[in-house]
């Protein structure tokens, strides 16, 4: 048998054409997956949501260096905390245990590692807490948060012995080119970045008077800066309101942003065509679940009016027309749109009424969420302007054979 053929062989009867895999169907080792930088970006919001609000940092007194590892027993018991540190683990500990599998580690090590990594990032949060008021370190919420990452685990080695990971390998093959991890963890986020009520709708990203505040805020006491603080006062951002046009454009660009961050690694137009309706229901789904937060189950669809449901149709049409065109251009048109969008969120006027409707929110237990929410809103757009800015500085060599898919194994074995 010549070497060609004992190559071809070896491939596994279901593997996606010109693919090539591991064994029992899995990537092979070293393989780009969007489960390490979606665990990392999950670790991220876990501090952030453990450390909130990140202000007041002091060294108690009488607390020794010793006594900052030590991690007491709460007194009392608060049945929602309890739920929320176990189940908030959870995802962190599958998203571990499958990076773990997709670089070809045993499930055994991928699940004590689904563990130990979020075990450790659990314990130094815990840890820090002693140094901010107002947060309690607590030996319970670490074992909480231990047994959480333990089921997310044991679920993505599960996962694993179902073969559902060779089915998303297979599916991912033959839907998505290379190097799409970045894009995948944006798609993930946007629907949380949305549950925050902006002042346009779907209209991510920093406003202007919020900005030009905080700007304000942190030049005010410092001599050498006053030029500059002089310059970000002359801004004359949000002093008048949008128009529908304006209203319309936003909406229709932040529905486009993630339909060309899709195009941007989707295969072929087909495969682009079905991810338009897919983004356009998400984007209802975390529109109607944010009203539903901030003001209500009986006005979760307040937010469906008649020039949001043009703009829906709009930004679907021109999703559809998007999806004709090559994934470069789709990332350069996705840069374009982000950046109006910023500007137009940027000219937004503050909102009294939906301030005054978040407080609740805000002095609620939901409080770490909901500030969560909001740096997701304002970072998202900075975040898929980097990443399309960098799929458009790929080389042409690398975005075609990232197109093309990964070599065929007999073509391999010959090379």
């Amino acid at each position: 048998m010549s070497r060609t053929r004992r190559s071809s062989a070896k491939a596994p009867p279901d593997a996606a054409p010109g693919s090539v895999t591991g064994a029992e169907g899995q990537p092979p080792r070293g393989h780009r997956s969007s489960a390490l930088p979606l665990a990392w970006a999950l670790a991220a919001l876990v501090a952030y949501a453990s450390l909130y609000p990140f202000v007041g940092w002091r060294w108690p007194a009488g607390l020794s260096p010793e006594a900052l590892l030590v991690l007491p027993l709460p007194p009392w018991r608060v049945p929602f905390d309890m739920v929320a540190n176990g189940l908030g683990y959870v995802p962190l500990g599958l998203l571990v245990c499958l990076a773990g599998l997709r670089q070809g580690l045993s499930w055994p090590l991928a699940w004590g590692l689904a563990i130990l990594a979020p075990g450790a990032w659990s314990y130094l949060m815990e840890c820090l807490q002693h140094l901010l008021p107002g947060r309690f370190p607590s030996r319970l919420d670490w074992l909480l948060n231990l047994g959480g990452a333990a089921v997310g685990g044991m679920l993505g080695c599960l996962l694993r012995g179902s073969r559902w990971l060779a089915r998303w390998q297979r599916w991912r093959q033959a839907w998505l080119v290379e190097r799409s991890a970045g894009a995948l963890v944006l798609l993930a986020l946007w629907p949380l970045a949305l549950l925050f009520p902006t002042a346009l709708p779907f209209g991510l990203g920093v406003e202007g008077v919020r900005l030009q505040d905080a700007l304000v805020d942190l030049l005010l006491d410092v001599p050498w800066a006053q030029s500059g603080l002089e310059w970000v006062l002359a801004w004359s951002l949000g002093e008048a309101p949008l128009g529908a046009g304006s209203e319309l454009s936003a909406a229709v660009l932040g529905l486009l942003a993630p339909c060309c961050i899709a195009h941007a690694v989707l295969r072929g137009p087909g495969h682009r065509a079905v991810a338009v309706p897919v983004v356009m229901g998400v984007g209802g789904l975390a529109a109607t679940a944010s009203a539903g937060l901030n003001f209500g189950a009986v006005h979760a669809l307040a937010w469906v009016t008649p020039l949001l449901l043009a703009a829906g149709g709009l930004a679907a049409l021109a999703g559809l027309a998007c999806a004709l065109a090559p994934q470069r251009l789709n990332a350069a048109l996705g840069m374009v749109g982000v950046a109006l969008l910023l500007q137009l969120v940027l000219q937004a006027p503050a909102d009294p009424y939906l301030a005054a409707s978040l407080q609740g929110w805000e002095m609620s237990r939901w409080a770490r969420f909901h500030g969560l929410a909001q740096w997701l809103g304002w970072g998202w757009p900075l975040a898929a302007l980097c990443w399309l800015g960098w799929r458009v500085a790929l080389p042409q060599q690398a975005v075609d054979g990232a197109s093309a898919g990964t070599v065929p194994a007999g073509r391999r074995a010959r090379g």
